[in-house]
C-alpha cells in the first residue's frame, strides 16, 4: 500500500468476504479543513510490534461490518491504493483490530474483482515473504 507507506504485508484472499480490511491500532478520526479523515497505527509483521507505520488518509466512508463471529460493527473506510502482481489498484478498506485473526490484512471479492481467480488449493501465489534476519542466522 504505496500511499500509506506500508511495503508488504501478509494477506488472506477472502472470496467470502465482500468488503477488504486492514489490522491497525489508535484509530483516530479527525477533520482538517473542513474534511474528515483517519489516523492510525499499522503493524504489518503477524505477532510483532516491530516496524510500526503511523498513517493518515481521507476518510471515504463510516460502514457496518458484520464480523466472521457474528457482530456488527461501525468501521472507518478509506480509499487506497494497493500493489500486487505488477499492478496497483484502488481499493476500499476498513480498519479494525484483527489482533486476533491469523492475517494483517483480508483481501475481500471487491477489491480482486476483474483482477484474479481465485486458486483455493493454492497459498503465497504472490510470492513468499523472505525470512527475518533471525531465520537466515539460524540455517
Amino acid at each position: 500500500m504505496p500511499e500509506l507507506g506500508i511495503k508488504r504485508v501478509k494477506a488472506k484472499v477472502d472470496s467470502g468476504a465482500r468488503s477488504s480490511s486492514l489490522h491497525a491500532e489508535q484509530i483516530e478520526l479527525f477533520e482538517a479543513r473542513e474534511q474528515m479523515g483517519v489516523r492510525f497505527l499499522v503493524l504489518p509483521l503477524q505477532r510483532s510490534r516491530l516496524r510500526a507505520v503511523l498513517c493518515q488518509a481521507p476518510l471515504h466512508d463510516e460502514r457496518y461490518v458484520k464480523s466472521s463471529n457474528g457482530s456488527r460493527e461501525l468501521r472507518p473506510v478509506i480509499r487506497t491504493s494497493v500493489s500486487w502482481g505488477g499492478q496497483v489498484w484502488e481499493i476500499d478498506l476498513t480498519l479494525t483490530s484483527r489482533d486476533l485473526m491469523g492475517f494483517r490484512m483480508l483481501l475481500g471479492r471487491e477489491a480482486i474483482r476483474r483482477r484474479y481467480l481465485i486458486d483455493p488449493g493454492r497459498s503465497y501465489l504472490g510470492g513468499r515473504p523472505l525470512p527475518s534476519k533471525r531465520e537466515r542466522q539460524r540455517k
